[in-house]
């Protein structure tokens, strides 16, 4: 059974979730901040398995996920993927630099309607793929 996991912390497609899952008949777990820092991608990574979907933002969360056989999807739309991984964290680790240093401020962009669109796109393809593919 394939089971779409969503780092709900701050997660600005929720709706489009639900709509998505179930349309598909797909199990939806949210996963808030608990206790402790890193506490909702410590549980999502110590539960998905090969064959999931994961919703996050969050790239080493996204990283260990893929590490695990799972779909990774973005909020803006965009899948993590093996290749894209490695220039997400170096890139996110650039940012954290800068941010420090000060040289760099503000977060993330808000997400725009053709965010919203590919995300919709992405997910329905995503999990579409992973009910057609034998698990396990």
């Amino acid at each position: 059974m394939v089971i779409l996991f969503v780092d709900a912390d701050a997660c600005p497609v929720k709706d489009e979730v639900y709509s998505v899952a179930s349309r598909h008949g797909v199990r939806v777990v949210l996963v808030v901040v608990g206790r402790g820092l890193d506490a909702a991608d410590d549980w999502i990574a110590e539960h998905v398995e090969a064959g999931d979907v994961v919703v996050t933002s969050d790239i080493p969360l996204a990283a260990r996920c893929l590490a695990a056989g799972a779909q990774v999807l973005g909020a803006d739309g965009r899948p993590f993927t093996e290749d894209s991984i490695g220039g997400a964290l170096a890139t996110r680790a650039l940012k954290s630099e800068l941010r420090e240093r000060g040289v760099l401020s503000g977060g993330p962009r808000p997400l725009a309607d053709k965010d919203r669109s590919r995300f919709l796109t992405r997910l329905d393809q995503m999990l579409q793929a992973a009910l057609r593919a034998p698990r396990g």
